[in-house]
């Protein structure tokens, strides 16, 4: 069985207006999809980069604070307004 390639849409809709979003109800839904779909694949982003730290840091053991500083300032800058309710949450420094 052969199956045909899927293109899904890369951002939110077109015809969604944030001034009125109550205008078009299937857009207001569409973006509010896009918007999870967004979170979810940035909160799975971090759990990757974690474990790339958690990786790192068991192997190069004491030498993990010069070796591993790429791995963890890309999983803190990965983190930065990441998951539910976090969007208020305030900036700390890399």
């Amino acid at each position: 069985m052969v199956y045909k390639e899927q293109k899904f849409d890369e951002g939110g809709p077109d015809d969604f207006d944030p001034a009125r979003p109550y205008a078009d109800p299937v857009a207001m839904l569409e973006q509010r999809e896009y918007i999870v779909r967004e979170k979810l694949i940035a909160i799975e982003m971090a759990k990757v980069l974690r474990e790339r730290v958690q990786q790192c840091y068991r192997r190069e053991g004491v030498n993990h604070y010069q070796k591993c500083r790429q791995h963890v300032k890309n999983y803190l800058a990965s983190i930065r307004n990441v998951g539910w309710g976090k969007d208020s949450k305030p900036d700390y420094e890399v």
